[in-house]
Order: C-alpha cells, then structure tokens, then sequence
C-alpha cells in the first residue's frame, strides 16, 4: 500500500479512494488512450453532481417512488429459532439474531437499480443518449433497460451466451423493456467476457455512449461511484436497527462478486469497531476445484481497468470462474473489497454451490422468501456463525435479490423438487 494512501486512513476506512483512484495499491485506471478523456469526463461530472441539491432530491424521489425505498430491515423468526435449537443441541445457549436486509423486494428485484438510476441521472446531465451495460445474472440488465425505458434511452446490453441460456426469464424482461441484449460468445461466455465486449462497444462509440457498470469495480470513478449510489443500503439498516433495537448490528454478511451489494451495505459501518464485517465468494466445486473465489485463490493483477485480485494462472492469463449463480463468477472482485481484505478489516469467507443451495432451499421452507443464489451464499456462512454467538448478538444479512430468476437453475440441479 502507498505510504500517503496508509497515512490518509489511519483514522477512517471510509475515506478513498485517493485522487488517482487508488485504495492501497488497489484500484486506478487502466483505459485505453480512447476513454481516458471519458473518464476524466465522467468523474467531473460526477463530481459535481454528487455535491448538486437538484441531483440528489431527483435520485431521492426516484429511489422513493419509482424503487419502493426504503426497504424493510426484517426479522427472520425462524431462521433464528432453527439455529438456536442448533446451538442448543450442541450444549450452547447461543443463537444470533438473524435480520434481513430486504433488497429483494426493490423494483425489479435487487439491489441492481439503487446504482442504474444514479449513473443514468448521471448519464443525461452529460447528455448521452445511448446507454450500454454488462450483465451476467441478467439483475443489472433487467434495472439498466428499466431505467432506460423510465427515460426514453436506447439500451444495449452484453451478456454471456452460457448466462442468456441460464438466465431466460430476464432476457426476456430485458427485451420486454426495450434493450436489445447481445449474446457474447467469446471466452467462457459469461460475466467477464460481456464485460469486455460492452468496453470494445464504447471504445467505438464514445459520442453518444454512457457505460452503465454494474458493480464496484472498472476503472475510476466507477468503484467508488458504485458503492455512493449502493450505500443507501447501510445507511437504512443503520436507521433501522437503532429503530428496531437501539443500537448498532454486531454483524453484516453479503455476498461478494464483483462485490456493490457488500460494499454498499459494509462501508457506512466500516468505522464501527464493534460491527463484525463477512463477506461471502463463490467457493463453486471447493477451493482446489472450479471456483470464483479471487480474494481466497486469487492474487493481484489488473482487468478491466483496475488492479485488484483476480484468478489467474502461473504466467498471468486469467482464468474462468465458477459459480452455480451467474452473477458470482466473475474472475475478480472490486478494488476496495482487495483493500478491505489486506488492511483485515473485512473478513471473507466462501460458500460452495452446494452450501448455497442448501441455504436457497432453507430460507425457501423457514421464512417464506426465496432469495437469489447470490445471498443464498451469504446464508450458507449463517450456519457456521449465528450458532456461535450469544443470543443477543445481531446479525444483518443482506438479500440481495430475490430466486425468481434462479428457479430454473435450482430445479435442474434438485430434480424439480
């Protein structure tokens, strides 16, 4: 880590990244020649934005209205319950209390359309008037070709053609919505591969083109323009808790791929000693097998315009992730959870497919909410940890998103039920 980076934070983990971009050594802007003046471009704009009262009361409104903000801080009952007889029958009075933050029930599904609705309020001040976007569980895509009907934009999205094919029913919102959405059949046809086709597409269309990234990572601004927009997350559950409890949660756990929902529900708690902090990869067939867990098997490199860890090989070319869930197979992680991991204010744990649909099916059959296989890996991690702690120990996990999209996936690998 840079010296004036370490000097910068001794105080606070909230601050950064530095005016290079930088978290540590993590971080920056690797472009091409073609986007830097974009990027320059993009991040005086949101800089200027993100200090205007008009900006803020109209993504206020929107989040309010149009998304159905806040959404509710719930008490999981019976999860509670099941994990304390767990901890009961192993002789302990323990049992965290289990809470949910509940992104699920956000218009259109996830946590996806808190940041969309930022970067395209963002995108009309600078008027573009085409907006592009990757998408691997379709959740991004679907909210960008929300957003982009809500305003008259056209949309493009690039998508992994393994994904379209996993991920039917939001292709075809996203059709329904307006966006043409372009299969991608380079690579391993997933996450990283439609991530590269959407920065060839505004590389070639920089006039008219605004990139809606989807998660807190590419090059800066967009880490830390991401986690802005994604830490109305925290900042609820801050309010909630101390409006359901008095006080502080003792736990946050989120799931991590590129890592938007996790940070926007970590960083307003990351000053908060006493806030224990889990963040869950995808471990897919398990740490020695296929798997997209970069902070646990990976090491640092630079992708997609910024440096952070990544799954490579022993000469450096990336290597393919895996997960069970589309949206957590990306090859890397964002440049401020890379920092988090190394300063060890974040602690990262990993779930297998399998601990990830076990949890999908319990949290199904407890408490009546079918979450996405991405915070299903969050969930599989609450079985290790809530049995552990004392009664009065809260815990905040966040659901990112919700099964609907997942459903054929876990049917095929449960046999229908």
């Amino acid at each position: 880590m840079s010296q004036a980076f370490v000097a910068q934070n001794l105080n606070s983990y909230r601050t950064g990244p530095d005016e290079r971009g930088h978290f540590g050594v993590f971080g920056g802007r690797f472009v091409a020649e073609t986007l830097m003046p974009l990027i320059l471009d993009l991040e005086r704009h949101y800089e200027a934005a993100r200090s205007d009262p008009a900006f803020k009361a109209e993504l206020d409104n929107l989040l309010t209205h149009y998304v159905g903000r806040p959404s509710p801080l719930y008490y999981a009952e019976r999860m509670t319950e099941f994990f304390r007889r767990k901890a009961a029958d192993a002789g302990s009075e323990g049992g965290a209390k289990i809470y949910f933050k509940r992104e699920d029930l956000n218009h259109t599904g996830a946590h996806k359309i808190n940041n969309v609705l930022g970067q395209i309020l963002l995108a009309r001040r600078m008027g573009k008037t085409r907006i592009i976007a990757e998408t691997g569980a379709g959740q991004h895509g679907v909210a960008t070709a929300t957003a982009c009907a809500r305003f008259g934009l056209d949309c493009v999205v690039y998508m992994g053609s393994v994904d379209v094919e996993r991920q039917k029913p939001n292709v075809f919102r996203m059709k329904l919505l307006g966006a043409k959405v372009v299969p991608v059949e380079s690579g391993a046809r997933t996450l990283k591969d439609a991530m590269n086709e959407a920065l060839r597409d505004w590389v070639t269309n920089v006039a008219d083109t605004f990139y809606c990234i989807g998660t807190a990572a590419g090059p800066h601004p967009y880490p830390a323009m991401v986690r802005d927009f994604q830490c109305i997350i925290g900042d609820e559950t801050r309010r909630q808790m101390r409006e359901a409890e008095g006080r502080l949660p003792d736990s946050l756990l989120a799931c991590i791929g590129g890592g938007s929902n996790a940070i926007g529900l970590f960083h307003p708690f990351l000053d908060d000693p006493s806030v224990e902090i889990y963040g869950v990869e995808a471990a897919g067939f398990g740490l020695d097998d296929k798997h997209a867990a970069s902070l646990a098997g990976g090491r640092p490199g630079v992708l997609h315009g910024n440096r952070t860890y990544l799954l490579m090989n022993a000469d450096g070319q990336i290597e393919e992730g895996h997960s069970i869930s589309a949206g957590l197979d990306y090859p890397g992680i964002g440049p401020e959870h890379s920092w988090l991991k190394e300063s060890g204010r974040v602690t990262y744990l990993s779930a297998t497919d399998a601990e990830a649909l076990a949890a999908f099916e319990q949290c199904s059959k407890l408490e009546g909410i079918i979450p996405a296989l991405e915070p299903a890996h969050a969930l599989a991690k609450v079985g290790d940890i809530a049995p552990l702690k004392p009664q009065d120990h809260l815990m905040v996990v966040n659901i990112s998103g919700r099964g609907d999209k997942d459903i054929f996936t876990v049917a095929e690998h449960l046999g229908g039920m």
